[in-house]
């Protein structure tokens, strides 16, 4: 069972890691040259040879681009299958559902919890920390990002048993009041002094959006790829079959 649920992780990884590559080699990365040459005069001519070299260095990023995005989104599919192998009875909902629970989890973990403090920093930002600092900060927000899911998945759960409606307000609670109470108090760690804030808002943004995208992607392929393995074997549940009832 473990092996079915890794392997269509991976796959799901593929697909989420093309999707996320192309992303940034035609949208993100002509966004970062944009901010990037925002904050710098480049108005003298630079000559044939610096336009060939240009043009080399954006061909190269795109291919990079490509190449890194698809290793990302394996790795993350992959550790996708496994929690879900080992959290889906626990999970609300079933089949989809439940692993759309699981990716939003995954986002607000990785991603969304930690950049209240430390959001994504756009070509040019200034940092107040060291590398180290900044690090030891991302995995306390992503171990406080985890205990905030669960507690959102954990108060659904027992809320929703008796009204579902409250369960989703329940689960909206600590979600809400974490990010509240860290964009009140959390210190300017990234400042942009020679962007825009519009155009910071938005690069931070598409990172967000993009993110998010991953996720979404990888719990659509997951449940995808499933359903079409279910279908090919005539709809014949094995006793090994571990879809939860929860609500």
């Amino acid at each position: 069972m473990l092996y079915d649920y890794l392997r269509r992780g991976v796959q799901a990884g593929v697909i989420a890691g093309l999707a996320y590559g192309l992303f940034m080699a035609f949208v993100a990365n002509p966004l970062s040259e944009y901010l990037h040459h925002a904050q710098h005069d480049h108005g003298h001519d630079h000559g044939h040879g610096h336009d060939h070299a240009h043009a080399v260095s954006e061909t190269t990023t795109a291919i990079v681009s490509v190449g890194s995005g698809v290793l990302w989104a394996i790795f993350l599919g992959g550790v996708f299958a496994i929690a879900l192998y080992f959290l889906e009875p626990a999970l609300p909902g079933r089949g989809t559902g439940s692993a759309f629970v699981l990716a939003g989890a995954g986002f607000l973990t990785v991603s969304a919890t930690p950049w209240l403090v430390l959001p994504p920093a756009a070509p040019g930002a200034e940092q107040l920390y060291t590398v180290e600092l900044r690090l030891a900060i991302y995995v306390g927000l992503v171990a406080l990002g985890a205990l905030v899911s669960a507690a959102a998945i954990g108060s659904y759960g027992w809320v929703a048993s008796r009204h579902r409606a409250l369960g989703i307000v329940a689960a909206t609670v600590p979600i809400v009041a974490t990010a509240v109470v860290l964009s009140t108090v959390a210190p300017t760690i990234v400042s942009h002094p020679e962007l825009a804030g519009e155009l910071v808002s938005a690069y931070q943004a598409m990172a967000a959006l993009s993110q998010a995208a991953i996720w979404g992607i990888l719990a659509a392929s997951v449940s995808w790829l499933e359903r079409r393995e279910t279908t090919s074997t005539a709809g014949v549940v094995g006793p090994n079959d571990r879809r939860s009832t929860s609500p």
